[in-house]
């Protein structure tokens, strides 16, 4: 079985998209088939206008779903109009996507301010997930959870459109999964990349690679499903 003997992390970033009530339809269908492994860990990542309805519905309905946010401050609570801060979101997650690509490039984000937000999830209970675009990426201090995600790869679709993007190879991205574990021994490293449920097993079955995070394909609820069932 794929997976056996490692934590198996399967991560949802839904990115800009659903309204409350799509989300709550997406955890009606998803959070009843999930199996109860202690090794299985499904995270889904809402808007945050989502997250208290998420999380209370998950908590309601006993499905094995962990909650996570797309973002988090760099700051405390306090005078940061716009922020969500990790003291305000502790509540509501359990893990939280830092430092993607779409943030560094969109938003500016540097290093050093990844590097904040870390340490604000880390105080705060959250596990930091923080994305990496290849093996010169800095890690931050504490965080032992990335995952590889080239932006290359990011947002193909289901079917690999082409000239958008495509996914990784397993074999490259368990060679770079391998350089990260060397540097950071400690560290798990998970995939993400134009994953759906034709390619997600290929890469958790390699030897370095401990899950993925599919985008575009956890939007849809059977795609997800079938990615969860393939693993």
């Amino acid at each position: 079985m794929a997976g056996l003997g490692k934590n198996l992390w399967i991560i949802a970033n839904w990115k800009s998209n659903k309204t409350i009530q799509e989300a709550l339809d997406w955890i009606s269908k998803v959070g009843p088939v999930i199996p109860k492994r202690d090794n299985l860990k499904v995270v889904v990542c809402p808007t945050f206008s989502s997250l208290s309805e998420v999380k209370k519905v998950i908590t309601v309905g006993g499905f094995p779903l962990m909650v996570g946010s797309q973002d988090i401050s760099p700051f405390e609570a306090g005078a940061y109009t716009g922020e969500e801060s990790a003291l305000l979101l502790q509540d509501l997650i359990s893990l939280s996507i830092i430092g993607h690509s779409e943030r560094r490039q969109n938003f500016g984000e540097t290093d050093e301010m990844i590097a904040k937000k870390v340490n604000q999830a880390i105080t705060n209970n959250i596990i930091p997930l923080v994305c990496v675009q290849d093996e010169n990426t800095t890690v931050p201090e504490g965080c032992k959870l990335i995952a590889y995600e080239p932006i290359w790869a990011i947002s193909t679709g289901l079917n690999n459109t082409p000239g958008v993007g495509r996914a990784d190879t397993p074999e490259d991205a368990n060679k770079v999964a391998r350089t990260f574990k060397e540097k950071y021994p400690e560290i798990e490293v998970i995939y993400g990349g134009s994953v759906n449920s034709s390619n997600a097993k290929s890469f958790i079955e390699q030897e370095n690679i401990s899950g993925v995070l599919p985008g575009h394909a956890s939007l849809d609820v059977d795609e997800f499903i079938k990615i969860v069932k393939s693993l």
